[in-house]
């Protein structure tokens, strides 16, 4: 085993060991946990390596960088996310590789990557990304939509063809009244899940916890978890 591959490999059984404990903890089966490897700025070489190691679901924040990776591990069996706030000028790109876009917040971007879907001929998947420091009508500090918002956008994917909404997504606040409360912002996000899953039981995915707070995300109930940082290292500095 390659330098790096024996460090991908020590880092990614440490967090498996973080995640069952947590489930353990929590009551609940490791197979309700999916882990999703976050690989912005490190290269597809990586990528090839984490697939090596039984990854399979990974995502990406930029699409310039995500779009060549993506096209470099074309042969692989991934489902990419797209986790990053979405200008509508790189939907196109992006519906090209992504199978979920984890950041919807707003109808006009529902409208273009409906539209760059089916130009594609490729269903997508979508969360709503929920922005728990937002008041109302209001979008959040790192993109997303207030909870009062969902439901719009909700009914925006499910009349948008080529659409499949799977869910909820959120990033843990670094303001307003959930800055520093982890655990009480995912209870947030579960509790708006069960809202959106009492008309649409099928948008039953929901997205929260990083490397710093994944026990709490699977304590809370969340169904992946995005680790980026406890699997490939601290990431180099962007220019």
């Amino acid at each position: 085993m390659t330098g790096r591959k024996a460090e991908l490999a020590e880092n990614l059984a440490r967090v498996e060991e973080r995640i069952a404990a947590a489930c353990a903890a929590a009551g609940r089966k490791r197979e309700d946990v999916t882990l999703i490897v976050v690989t912005k700025t490190y290269p597809a070489s990586d990528v090839r390596l984490l697939h090596e190691l039984g990854v399979r679901d990974v995502a990406e924040n930029r699409d310039q960088d995500a779009a060549p990776k993506a096209a470099a591990c074309a042969d692989l069996d991934l489902r990419w996310h797209f986790v990053g706030q979405l200008q509508t000028n790189k939907v196109r790109s992006v519906t090209s590789y992504a199978d979920v876009v984890q950041s919807v917040d707003r109808p006009k971007l529902v409208t273009a990557l409906s539209a760059a879907a089916e130009r594609g001929g490729r269903e997508l998947g979508c969360l709503i990304q929920v922005a728990l420091d937002a008041g109302s009508g209001e979008r959040g500090e790192r993109g997303g939509v207030a909870p009062d918002g969902i439901e719009e956008l909700a009914a925006a994917v499910d009349a948008a063809p080529r659409l499949r909404l799977d869910g909820l997504m959120t990033v843990a606040p670094l303001a307003g009244p959930y800055a520093g409360r982890q655990r009480a912002a995912f209870d947030r996000l579960m509790d708006l899940s069960t809202v959106l899953r009492a008309t649409r039981p099928a948008a039953n995915m929901v997205s929260a916890g990083m490397s710093a707070d994944l026990e709490d995300a699977v304590a809370a109930g969340a169904t992946h978890v995005r680790i980026g940082t406890a699997v490939l290292g601290v990431r180099p500095r962007l220019g």
